[in-house]
């Protein structure tokens, strides 16, 4: 996939492909294609859906990546979450209930 910012129509304000690869590099991601494609099917869906909750965006990406395996695929390209991680890299609000904010607490 040749990444441009024509490639990615619905991005929001401010989103770069540089800020995306910072992000990636920053959290340990080398990125692919698969990550290139999961960024444009969030932003595309985005769009589309204004404060979606984590379960409208699950089942998104489940019914755009059904032939490669959904969601299940999805985690083996991002393993930290598709949706918590995807929308981090695509300057995207994460839905609440993403993020396990009290993984390894100790309080």
């Amino acid at each position: 996939m040749h990444v441009s910012i024509d490639s990615f129509p619905n991005a929001p304000h401010g989103w770069s492909i540089e800020i995306a690869q910072a992000v990636a590099k920053s959290d340990g991601i080398s990125m692919s294609d698969e990550h290139w494609q999961l960024i444009g099917a969030l932003q595309e869906y985005y769009k589309k859906v204004d404060h979606p909750k984590l379960r409208q965006v699950k089942d998104a990406l489940d019914e755009k990546f059904h032939m490669q395996g959904g969601i299940k695929y999805l985690h083996q390209v991002v393993p930290d979450g598709p949706v918590a991680e995807g929308c981090k890299l695509a300057g995207l609000d994460v839905p609440a209930g993403a993020v396990d904010h009290s993984f390894g607490s100790v309080a």
